[in-house]
C-alpha cells in the first residue's frame, strides 16, 4: 500500500505491469523511460536472462513534488512473464498500489492472456490486495500485429470498469495513455484512504500533471 510519511511529507506509490511473457511490459517501461525528463526519472535497473527477458523486475522511480509541498516517488516495476517465475510475481506484487496488465491483443494469445488473468488475480488475493477495488487497467498491445482480436477481452472474469487500453507499445503509442488512466485510478484510491486534497490540497489534476508535464510527447 501507498506509503506517506508524515514527518518528511514523502509519498511512494508502487505500479506494477504484469502480464505473460512477451507481452510487452517491459518495453513499456523503456518507452516511458525515454520520455521521461531525465531530471525527475531515476535510473532504470533491468535484470536479464541469458535469453533477454526479463528475469526479476525492472524498477524506474519518478519524483516530482506537487504544488502543496508533498514530494511524491513513483515506483515502477514489471514482473517476470515466464511460467515458472509465478512466486517471484507473486513477491513483485506485495504492496502494490496500482497494476497495468499488459495482453499481447492477438487471438493466437487469448489461451494465455486468460491463464495470465487469473494468475494476477491469484497472487493479489494472496497479498491481502481485493482485484475488485484496487487501480487497475488493462493494456490491449500489439495492435500493429496481424490476427488482432475484435473485443476488449470480454473473455476475463473481471469488474466492468476496468479501462482497456489501445497499445502499440514497441511504437511508443499507448504507453503514456495507460500510466496516466492508471495513475488517475491510484490518485483517486489514494485520495480516499489518506485525503490528499484535503489534507494536502494535492488535486487529480495536479498529481496527474506532475507526472505528465516531465513527459516529452512526441
Amino acid at each position: 500500500m501507498a506509503h506517506f510519511n508524515e514527518e518528511s511529507r514523502e509519498l511512494a506509490v508502487k505500479v506494477v505491469y504484469y502480464g505473460p511473457a512477451l507481452s510487452g511490459k517491459t518495453t513499456n517501461l523503456h518507452a516511458l523511460y525515454q520520455k521521461m525528463d531525465p531530471r525527475v526519472r531515476g535510473r532504470l535497473m533491468t535484470l536479464d536472462t541469458k535469453d533477454d527477458r526479463t528475469l526479476f523486475f525492472d524498477m524506474m522511480p519518478v519524483f516530482f513534488r506537487t504544488p502543496g509541498g508533498v514530494k511524491v516517488k513513483i515506483k515502477l516495476y514489471t514482473v517476470p512473464g515466464q511460467v515458472m517465475h509465478e512466486s517471484t510475481r507473486r513477491i513483485v506484487l506485495q504492496g502494490s498500489d496500482a497494476v497495468a496488465f499488459v495482453a499481447d491483443a492477438r487471438t493466437s494469445e487469448t489461451a494465455s492472456t486468460l491463464a495470465y488473468w487469473k494468475d494476477l488475480l491469484r497472487n493479489l488475493e494472496a497479498n491481502g490486495l481485493d482485484p475488485r477495488s484496487l487501480p487497475l487497467v488493462i493494456q490491449k498491445n500489439k495492435l500493429d500485429l496481424e490476427g488482432v482480436r475484435d473485443d476488449d477481452f470480454a473473455d476475463l472474469p473481471r469488474a466492468p470498469k476496468v479501462p482497456v487500453i489501445p497499445a502499440r507499445a514497441i511504437q511508443g503509442e499507448g504507453v503514456l495513455e495507460t500510466l496516466g488512466a492508471l495513475l488517475s485510478l491510484c490518485y483517486r484510491d489514494l485520495d480516499r484512504s489518506l485525503g490528499l486534497a484535503r489534507r494536502f490540497a494535492m488535486t487529480e489534476k495536479e498529481f496527474l500533471g506532475a507526472v505528465l508535464s516531465r513527459v516529452e510527447v512526441r
